[in-house]
């Protein structure tokens, strides 16, 4: 993981921030139903961050450097102590539609990294770190990551309405 201003341009150090962020707002507000919203949407973006390193990144990379000092805590424990958390400890009913709402970190972040690997002015781009453009293939990877991040958002309803 890189350090200092351009580490925030990762999804995993944003996702695992929110995570952070929810996970305080429920400690302090734990009965308001948006700091349980933004809990489920941290959780589910770490979820989101985690599968990626284990279904796609790994493959390319290798699962040890992935799993390497603080990147052990941002692709694997945090993401599992959010689901733990969420789905045990703070588990309440959410509709189906407010399932959805875990998309917001993919949906919100998709389109500044294909816009900055893709369209950038070339002094401005990113490399395409995740890999997703590989052989061109961004649009497979970016509808992708989107069905995904929706499938992560349906098992978690259906976790939390057992």
């Amino acid at each position: 993981m890189q350090r200092g201003k351009r580490a925030f341009r990762y999804f995993t150090l944003q996702s695992n921030l929110l995570c952070a962020v929810a996970s305080l707002c429920m400690c302090l507000f734990p009965n308001e139903t948006w700091a349980y919203y933004l809990k489920f949407i941290g959780t589910a973006g770490v979820t989101v961050t985690m599968l990626t390193v284990f279904l796609f990144l790994a493959r390319i990379y290798g699962i040890g450097p992935l799993l390497k000092g603080s990147d052990l805590f941002m692709h694997l424990v945090t993401p599992l102590m959010a689901i733990v958390s969420l789905c045990i400890f703070e588990r309440r009913g959410i509709s189906f539609g407010t399932a959805f709402l875990g998309m917001l970190p993919v949906a919100l972040y998709g389109p500044l990294y294909l816009y900055k690997v893709l369209r950038a002015p070339e002094n401005k781009r990113w490399e395409d770190f995740y890999g997703f453009n590989i052989g061109g293939k961004w649009k497979v990877s970016y509808v992708m990551m989107h069905l995904g991040t929706a499938l992560i958002c349906i098992a978690l309803y259906f976790v939390l309405n057992l």
